[in-house]
């Protein structure tokens, strides 16, 4: 999944209109279905299910670790549509 995203970030970074279409995800009634529709027309099939369960993982990941893993959970960090849209912008 996390290639998926990073391969879709770069897209993004080069198409300007692709660009544009996901950071407009964010004006949709219903913003991460827009956001994973948009995301498989460009050739990165990406599912809300999936999406919302990398963030889930990562934030996880981040109290798990042994050495150095947070106290607490980071606000926002489990959220990769927002921590993608943020690496776009």
């Amino acid at each position: 999944m996390e290639e998926m995203l990073s391969k879709l970030l770069e897209a993004a970074r080069a198409d300007a209109g692709l660009r544009a279409r996901l950071l407009a995800s964010r004006e949709a009634a219903d913003p991460l279905s827009d956001f994973c529709a948009k995301a498989s027309a460009a050739g990165c099939p990406i599912t809300v299910g999936e999406l919302v369960a990398v963030g889930e993982a990562y934030g996880a990941n981040l109290l798990k670790s042994v050495n150095g893993g947070a106290e607490y959970p980071m606000e926002g960090w489990d959220d990769a549509y927002e921590m993608f849209l943020a690496a776009l912008l």
